[in-house]
């Protein structure tokens, strides 16, 4: 216990020191992430630079960087995949994970434990993927053929730009407005599973 406390007294005051490295870049860092908006602001920004950087005269390298293969060996473990496959598969499934432990508990303890509650953004989401699913007929409707076979494609939320769109708005926003936004997005994403699962396979 009093080898923690030394270390403990030790990470705070090299954190609070005038050296260059705390100041400059630790203690910014630190306070940047306390912000509800923070995630928000990195997402919007990745995009941006994602988008530049994919349309821009080294679009090239942008496809190159995500295609590198990452290699990790852990005893019996053997991970060789592609970057991509590596956020997609890895990163994405805890994202999901974390999620959905969020809406597991809403359900059980939380405002989605009464079934009319729960049942709102379960509605909503078959609306969110029936009526893009409607607006693509009705716009590719005149081509027919493979392009109307594609109908499946808008019907996916993007959860992830969901969560960070409306952590830009910060205490502006409710807590239920936020949960029903992650319930919705939830369901959406588990019906557009069930369609590329059913019609595209």
């Amino acid at each position: 216990m009093a080898g923690n406390r030394h270390d403990a007294r030790i990470h705070q005051t090299w954190i609070n020191s005038d050296r260059s490295v705390p100041t400059r870049f630790v203690r910014p860092f630190v306070r940047f992430t306390q912000i509800s908006a923070s995630s928000g602001i990195v997402l919007l920004l990745a995009t941006i630079a994602a988008l530049i950087w994919s349309n821009g005269p080294f679009g090239d390298t942008y496809k190159t960087f995500w295609d590198t293969h990452l290699e990790i060996n852990l005893g019996p473990i053997h991970f060789d995949e592609s970057l991509k496959h590596f956020v997609n598969d890895g990163l994405m499934a805890i994202f999901f994970f974390v999620v959905g432990l969020e809406i597991k508990r809403e359900l059980v303890v939380g405002d989605l434990k009464d079934r009319k509650q729960a049942a709102l953004p379960a509605i909503a989401a078959i609306g969110g993927m029936v009526v893009p699913a409607l607006i693509f007929i009705a716009f590719v409707a005149g081509e027919g053929g493979e392009a109307t076979r594609g109908w499946g494609i808008p019907m996916a939320t993007d959860i992830a730009f969901s969560i960070g769109i409306i952590s830009l708005l910060g205490s502006r926003v409710s807590s239920g407005a936020k949960l029903f936004l992650l319930a919705l997005a939830i369901a959406d994403d588990i019906g557009a599973i069930a369609v590329i699962a059913i019609f595209y396979t």
